[in-house]
């Protein structure tokens, strides 16, 4: 039987909607763009923001709302690290990732978007012995790499960062942010409508064909011609309605994001359970992501709840569990919230910007999309607009599939339990 303690009135919608639940706009669909963007997610707004600067005039779609889909469902963590980077240009890849990190600081600082942004920092807990030996040989390439502090706290010090004994030590970051992600998709949308963008909302882009010197958008709105085309759809690029771009949906790997928020907690025992404020993860494969809330009153804790199809209802049990075996002192603590929202990884655990058949793509960030979407979407916009005056580590490398993939990811729930077992026979030998 299900022993969690739902508060009254428990949703299943973002818990950030309660302050910046995405605006309705007009849903007519133009004639003409010269560049039309798919997708009126981070990467999507920051692209058009771009293109709007540097004197271009793109129209943003969105299927849902502007800012509906993981840009305001996500846990609000601003990090520029990758997770892997392999191959001959591996240090312009992390020095490419790294990077996001200060831009999006100055993009929320330039445009003056108010989404409660602060450099917090991050502790990633230990799964293992193992694991905190090899984050121990990581730390350095991490400091490197950002340019900020980076140390390992043993054991015995893991409480100057987390409140609780459930890990073996871990690894603190100084280049960790944290923000509101639904107001940051607010105000990256109004600051792209007020440099001239036309973001326009509920227009399914149902595919992308060549025509003349441009490209004709089929919608189920009816047809839209354009010079230029962005597809920035990310965890959303497979849409049984009919997919803007199945080139790019059969090299994205979408997997569900659960998030569950609590009620309000007490200030003494917040304050032990998050010192510093920091936010929090781990280095099992089947991880947790955890941290207050921006007003420093509410637990909000994410993961993978199931590989398959779960509901929130699904979802908030397991999300508890793990949430008070980690934090015991938030056992009957209320849930007021649980929702979902997609993330997008790639087979090469890259992110990717490019151009397939004429169409400019950009997706594929593993998780940690605040940053790199943002940067993501301001590079893809310079390339459209011819103004990139370096090259980007990250554009055009070979963006691999598998063989009859087309990008539903029927394996996840075989690959996710392997996994599980996996964090469970490590965590048993340690």
């Amino acid at each position: 039987m299900d022993s969690t303690p739902y508060a009254p009135g428990f949703k299943t919608s973002p818990w950030w909607w309660e302050a910046a639940e995405p605006s309705r706009r007009d849903a007519t669909l133009p004639d003409q763009a010269e560049v039309a963007i798919v997708g009126g997610g981070y990467a999507g707004l920051s692209a058009a923001l771009t293109l709007a600067r540097l004197g271009r005039k793109p129209v943003v779609l969105d299927a849902e709302r502007i800012g509906w889909g993981a840009s305001s469902r996500n846990g609000g963590m601003v990090s520029g690290g990758l997770k892997v980077a392999k191959g001959a240009n591996a240090g312009d890849v992390v020095a490419a990732a790294a990077a996001s990190l200060p831009f999006i600081e100055e993009l929320i600082a330039r445009e003056r978007i108010d989404c409660d942004y602060v450099r917090c920092g991050r502790f990633t807990g230990a799964w293992t012995p193992a694991h905190y030996q090899a984050q121990a040989r990581r730390v350095e390439a991490m400091a490197q790499a950002t340019g900020m502090a980076a140390e390992m706290l043993p054991p015995a010090r893991q409480r100057e960062a987390i409140g609780s004994d459930f890990y073996h030590g871990g690894m603190k970051l100084a280049a960790t942010g944290s923000l509101h992600p639904g107001k940051y998709a607010r105000g990256l949308a109004a600051a792209a409508e007020a440099a001239g963008v036309r973001l326009v909302d509920s227009v399914r882009v149902q595919g992308i064909r060549k025509q003349g010197s441009g490209f004709r958008l089929a919608t189920d709105r009816g047809e839209l011609a354009a010079d230029a085309v962005l597809v920035a759809t990310n965890g959303y690029s497979l849409d049984p309605r009919g997919t803007a771009m199945p080139w790019l949906a059969r090299r994205m790997v979408p997997l569900a994001s659960m998030i569950i928020a609590t009620e309000e907690i007490d200030p003494a025992l917040m304050d032990r359970l998050f010192p510093g404020r920091r936010m929090l993860g781990e280095s099992r494969r089947v991880l947790n992501y955890f941290r207050p809330s921006p007003c420093g009153r509410h637990v909000l804790w994410g993961g993978r709840a199931s590989f398959g199809h779960a509901t929130p209802e699904q979802a908030a049990p397991v999300l508890y569990q793990r949430m008070t075996e980690v934090f015991p002192e938030l056992k009957g603590t209320r849930i007021t919230h649980c929702w979902l929202g997609n993330v997008a990884f790639t087979f090469d655990h890259l992110p990717h910007i490019g151009v397939q058949d004429g169409i400019h793509y950009a997706a594929g960030c593993q998780g940690s999309g605040v940053a790199m979407a943002s940067w993501l979407g301001h590079q893809v916009g310079m390339k459209i607009a011819g103004a990139a005056n370096q090259p980007f580590a990250l554009d055009g490398l070979p963006f691999p599939t598998m063989p009859f993939y087309s990008g539903n990811p029927w394996f996840m729930p075989v690959v996710g339990n392997w996994y599980r077992l996996l964090d469970a026979w490590e965590r048993a030998r340690a």
